[in-house]
């Protein structure tokens, strides 16, 4: 019988077992990497330095994990306070508007691939939206978990979702065949 994400931290919290953690670590690493990725505009590298950041704090602090949400939201909401303290230690500006994105990058070059072209999309919505969809769409947390990540009220998680949908619609769009 495989242990669910609640014993393995039990596990860590009574006999701080250090496998049992790595066994969390396996089981995430994947999205919280993936999400970082997203959320530093595919660097890599950042993201991968980010990811190994939120493993740290999530073992020096697994204490704090009360169980309200479920392990991966509390890892989620670790690994974006970590991509915003970085921001803010880089002193980039978190809501870059859509002009200055605009001018960054050329939506009109695109490689052939939906995928490519939804990444490509998703890298020019403002990151409050960009968030809220990599999370919710990406990631399947419910908007209520979102909202605890982010740390933002329910009604903002659901209206950043909704309009950063439908400028990724309006988006794709204008990059398909006329």
């Amino acid at each position: 019988m495989e242990l669910t994400d609640a014993d393995l931290v039990a596990r860590v919290l009574v006999d701080d077992d250090q496998h049992a953690f790595g066994e969390l670590v396996r089981r995430h690493q994947s999205t919280v990497r993936g999400l970082l990725r997203q959320l530093t505009r595919t660097d890599l590298a950042l993201a991968d330095d980010l990811s190994q950041e939120t493993f740290l704090r999530a073992y020096r602090n697994i204490r704090s994990f009360r169980g309200e949400a479920r392990f991966s939201t509390w890892l989620y909401r670790i690994a974006y306070n970590s991509f915003r303290e970085d921001a803010r230690r880089r002193k980039e500006f978190l809501g870059i508007d859509e002009q200055q994105l605009q001018a960054e990058q050329d939506p009109h070059v695109s490689d052939p691939g939906l995928k490519h072209d939804l990444m490509h999309a998703l890298s020019l919505l403002p990151l409050h939206e960009r968030s809220a969809i990599l999370l919710c769409c990406q990631n399947g947390l419910s908007h209520s978990e979102a909202a605890r990540v982010l740390d933002i009220p329910l009604g903002t998680v659901k209206t950043n979702v909704l309009r950063g949908r439908e400028k990724l619609k309006r988006t794709l769009a204008a990059w398909g065949p006329t």
